[in-house]
């Protein structure tokens, strides 16, 4: 079955784990409790062969036995056993279906619900170890269907079964049987609840060691360049024995667990076992009796045994849930409005008014700032680093929320707008391009999947990729590598152009675009910008100033406020702080 995301937001299911499970069931009702069928119909087989063999030893040892009776018994038995094998064939087929599917969904929800974090949230995690936490949170969800399906429901089922069976040989016996059971369940989940600290703190140092292996190799580059082949050693050294040291609390624990498990086993089968025999003895109940209750004893104490280790296993996948939904289950920081719509595309106009912002650690980045770009014009953004240009890129597309004031887009607030719709109005050029381990021709394609082959080719040809493109192994089906490493800087930022210019978006957002090209190549890519964004919006940060200088508009920025604003030419007139930057930049003084 296809996935489809969810009706309604994921949040409110991503806050417990209990519930997330049940909502992972809910998605496939009808598999879910076909399975449980099969699987109560195959243990009550289990137990009716059980019975069945009580009926057959009864029938050849009892008086007056006839072959008829014999028959019937050995009938029951047999036709048991295959219907017993039948379901079980039956559930691991469902099953498979189910569980694999199940696991698609958790991927798929958590990876949409990942999604909706802001940047801050990124900027605060390892992309390693939230890959790493979707992954494991996939297996451990598996794992813990499985273990309920085949680990645990059978024994209950045995359980149950045997209770109505030792009461049609002696009640006392049942009684005797449930007692025991429940003592045994009560200590095991006394267990329980001690471990599961244990498996929690398994679980986060797994996801710790695997985010930053992978954040080692991710930056592999820096490993060789600096030498520190030996320093990572040490540092993975450390993480992985703090990993180990809290693998090695939870299997012993396990260990223990299973060693009292043990003793009760003995005691309480040796106990059935002779009472059994005794009554046999003074002949309350018959040889099948005897074998029936010894079989059933034993075959729930064993049970009990793979249900003790199962919960335990269980537990451990429950902390694997629980401390991936705590991390990647927050709430997201910018969430769409219940009546969120869509954007209406009316030419690309930005208006600041008023915004206040400043970053999680408090650090005031704009203050009372007021900035309108009108449809179609193409304004520059200047000034000395932080002072709050990218910031203003940032917010025109709702990564960070301001926390006063308000941004439009076509007078439209966009707060009030889905971010899905927001972002569609919009094409990107960052300063460090995203590149992914996929095809040039699919790099290029992500801006607009529908595009044609000769659409992707023009916006290539455009951004002066065509040629560098040609001198590739394959050409644009070259697979670039993980980051774009097959590719340099500047290749990588011509990527990043065509993509932009592929999209045909109404605002077209620069932030440092061209910064790694050389000069030549810079103002060829400029003018190919400036005619495709003919009747665009475009708001262009650079710290080359002649980048911007056939903009119709060119802001200073200073300390989060705007000091300066004009057409280049008048701004160099006036002789002031765009003069001065103009100045050390182009002329040396």
């Amino acid at each position: 079955m296809a996935w489809s995301p969810s009706a309604k937001p994921a949040q409110r299911f991503l806050t417990r784990p209990g519930l997330f499970l049940w909502h992972l069931v809910a998605r496939r009702p009808w598999r879910f409790a076909a399975l449980f069928a099969f699987v109560v119909g195959a243990g009550s087989c289990a137990v009716g062969v059980q019975y069945g063999m009580k009926m057959l030893i009864d029938a050849l040892s009892g008086a007056g036995n006839t072959v008829d009776r014999v028959v019937v018994a050995l009938s029951v038995f047999l036709t048991l056993m295959a219907a017993e094998s039948a379901l079980w064939r039956l559930s691991g087929w469902l099953g498979c279906l189910t569980v694999v599917g199940t696991g698609v969904d958790v991927r798929m929800l958590l990876f949409e619900h990942l999604c909706g974090h802001s940047m801050t949230y990124f900027a605060a995690h390892r992309a390693g170890a939230l890959g790493q936490r979707i992954t494991a949170t996939a297996n451990a969800i598996g794992a813990f269907i499985g273990a309920l399906i085949w680990n645990i429901a059978p024994p209950c089922i045995d359980f149950i079964g045997a209770v109505i069976v030792f009461s049609t040989v002696n009640t006392s016996m049942a009684l005797a049987l449930i007692g025991l059971v429940c003592v045994l369940a009560g200590g095991i989940g006394l267990l329980l609840r001690r471990g599961r600290p244990l498996q929690r703190a398994h679980a986060e140092q797994v996801n710790e060691a695997g985010g930053e292996l992978v954040d080692i190799v991710s930056n592999i580059w820096a490993v060789k360049a600096f030498s520190a082949a030996k320093r990572e050693r040490a540092r993975l050294a450390s993480v992985f024995g703090t990993e180990a040291s809290a693998h090695r609390r939870s299997w012993l624990f396990l260990e223990r667990t299973r060693v009292l498990h043990d003793i009760c086993l003995w005691l309480m089968g040796g106990s059935m076992l002779a009472w059994a025999v005794y009554l046999w003895y003074r002949g309350e109940i018959t040889a099948g009796s005897v074998l029936v209750i010894s079989a059933m004893t034993f075959r729930i104490l064993h049970g009990s045994r793979e249900l003790a280790l199962s919960l335990m296993g269980m537990t451990q996948h429950f902390g694997v849930v629980d401390e991936t939904l705590r991390v990647l289950g927050q709430r997201h920081q910018i969430a769409d409005s219940g009546h969120a719509r869509a954007l209406i595309p009316l030419g690309g106009a930005i208006e600041f008014e008023d915004v206040c912002f400043a970053y999680g650690d408090g650090s005031r980045v704009l203050e009372h700032f007021d900035l309108r770009v009108e449809a179609g014009e193409k304004v520059g953004i200047v000034g000395p680093s932080g002072a709050g240009k990218s910031t203003i890129v940032q917010l025109i597309q709702r990564l960070h929320e301001v926390q006063s004031g308000r941004i439009l887009v076509d007078g439209q607030l966009i707060n009030d707008l889905s971010q899905e719709s927001l972002r569609e109005a919009i094409a990107v050029v960052p300063q460090d391009i995203a590149v992914f381990h996929r095809s040039v021709l699919e790099n290029i394609r992500y801006g607009r999947p529908d595009a044609s082959d000769e659409e992707v080719l023009g916006a290539a040809r455009a951004a002066l990729c065509d040629d560098f493109i040609g001198e590739l192994s394959e050409g644009y089906q070259t697979i670039v590598g993980e980051r774009g490493v097959r590719l340099s800087g500047g290749q990588r930022q011509r990527i990043g152009i065509a993509r932009a210019l592929l999209k045909s978006a109404p605002i077209m957002l620069l932030d440092e675009a061209t910064s790694a090209l050389d000069t030549e190549t810079e103002i060829m890519i400029r003018n190919a910008l400036l005619r495709f964004a003919h009747n665009r919006t475009v708001v262009a940060v650079a710290h080359r100033l002649s980048t911007l200088m056939a903009f119709d508009r060119i802001v200073v920025l200073s300390e989060g406020r705007i000091v300066e604003d004009g057409v280049p030419a008048e701004l160099r007139r006036r002789r002031g702080v765009f003069e001065r930057m103009w100045r050390m930049q182009v002329e040396g003084y």
